[in-house]
């Protein structure tokens, strides 16, 4: 059988080589893959990484530097192997994340994984077409929060022209929730800007997975404002969906580091005017937002 560790013929390294660009090939398909923030000062910058060893980190010797407090001088490094590419992180002060799941061991990058450092988050792309995918990802950024994955205020307005058209045509009712996480300035200051990005994401990914329908609308409106924008829903059922927004938040307990975070929502809720455009529509529904602030946070306006 023919050692490939020690070859020792010439025909046996070129046979070695052969098999080693065929197994490179299979697996990255002979391709750089590249890493693009979707988040950050930077959106929608490229990095394409090598075939050795990418740093990120805030040193000007990173590769990739990012110059926020929150990130390590040396945060953690991209390494290309026989298999893929994989990330390590190198002992930062905040952690590197992984989807969401912070690195404790080297782990391998699939297409799509997202890499949290600091307060930047990266997209991993490694198809067979980078410059495709890479396209695709911007036009996604031109609709979609970075940190939070909910849709953005371009696409919310843009949503709420189609709707409000639509039913005033058919006469449909349509109802807008708007809402922010209470005291959140306080929860940056108190314990720190990864952890106010954490509780926004948490709030996005729980909303997402037990309330929204695939035909409504949930946007970040800015940011730790949202609103959810219900089609075919009266004012009525709007507040019992608000509501069950409300507990659904009070109720979960928001953890970050081992450290409990208070985390709670207030929110305006209204019903479509036949005169509204969508700067109208979302004003009153801020206006009983504010309501509810007033009325001492942690509850749905207008009361039922």
């Amino acid at each position: 059988m023919m050692d490939f560790d020690e070859p020792s013929r010439e025909g046996d390294r070129t046979r070695v080589s052969q098999v080693s660009r065929i197994a490179d090939k299979h697996v990255l398909g002979n391709r750089v893959a590249c890493l693009v923030q979707i988040y950050g000062r930077d959106i929608g910058r490229k990095y394409e990484l090598s075939d050795g060893e990418v740093t990120i980190g805030r040193g000007p010797d990173s590769s990739i530097v990012v110059d926020m407090d929150n990130v390590s001088r040396s945060h953690c490094v991209i390494i290309r192997g026989d298999f893929g590419y994989s990330v390590l992180d190198l002992g930062s002060t905040n952690g590197t994340f992984l989807n969401d799941r912070e690195l404790r061991k080297q782990q391998v990058l699939r297409n799509d994984d997202l890499l949290k450092v600091g307060g930047v988050i990266f997209k991993f792309i490694g198809g067979d077409n980078i410059e495709q995918l890479y396209y695709e990802e911007i036009y996604r950024m031109a609709i979609i929060d970075g940190l939070t994955q909910a849709y953005n205020k371009r696409y919310l307005i843009e949503f709420l022209d189609r709707e409000l058209a639509r039913c005033k045509r058919y006469t449909r009712p349509l109802s807008v929730a708007l809402f922010d996480l209470d005291f959140f300035k306080k929860v940056n200051d108190e314990f720190g800007h990864l952890a106010g990005d954490y509780a926004l994401k948490q709030v996005s990914d729980l909303i997402r997975e037990h309330v929204m329908r695939k035909e409504e609308c949930f946007a970040r409106y800015g940011g730790e404002e949202f609103a959810v924008v219900l089609p075919d829903t009266s004012l009525t059922r709007a507040l019992q969906t608000a509501e069950k927004i409300r507990a659904l938040i009070d109720q979960e307990p928001f953890e970050f580091e081992g450290t409990e975070i208070p985390v709670t929502i207030s929110i305006g809720v209204s019903e479509m005017e036949k005169s509204d455009t969508p700067e109208t529509f979302i004003a009153r529904a801020d206006a009983r937002l504010y309501e509810a602030k007033r009325a001492g946070r942690n509850c749905v306006m207008p009361k039922t």
